[in-house]
């Protein structure tokens, strides 16, 4: 049984985030636990947390002229979230030498640090006029380069 560790280290290659969320009344189906497809939104609100944090938020790549859209996406469901919870967010820079980020999820209950849900996400590098960027971009190779993530 997974659960959540206390403190984070930067782990080798991979830099963490850990945010905290409220589940709110709008997010719960009728048996009154969170709905499966909230689950991406919580994975988004670990992406922007992690962009705050570490200098690549959505924001930051536009001002570079890329967007960075989702291609791949998985949830595996391990326990419930009910209306009323605090769930962390921890959401894993994979470093990679590919043109692509991906990030781990995984979403453990507060109040026990029980894991509730995993996942992984990628997505890829598009010009402003949406064409598919197969390098790595001079501007994440600078930010790979700051934070110690060169491959």
């Amino acid at each position: 049984m997974e659960t959540l560790l206390k403190n984070s280290k930067q782990i080798l290659d991979q830099l963490v985030n850990r945010t905290e969320t409220d589940v709110r009344f709008s997010e719960i189906d009728a048996l009154g636990i969170v709905w499966h497809g909230h689950y991406l939104k919580f994975f988004e609100d670990g992406r922007e947390a992690f962009g705050r944090q570490y200098g690549l938020g959505y924001m930051d790549v536009y001002k570079n002229e890329f967007a960075i859209p989702l291609v791949n996406i998985n949830v595996d469901f391990k326990k419930t979230v009910k209306y009323g919870d605090k769930i962390i967010i921890e959401t894993t820079f994979i470093n990679n030498p590919a043109s692509k980020i991906i990030f781990n999820y995984k979403l453990f209950r507060a109040s026990d640090g029980e894991l509730a849900a995993k996942g992984e996400s990628t997505q890829v590098f598009v010009s402003l006029d949406h064409e598919l960027y197969i390098t790595v971009p001079p501007f994440f190779e600078e930010w790979k380069r700051k934070n110690n993530l060169m491959c």
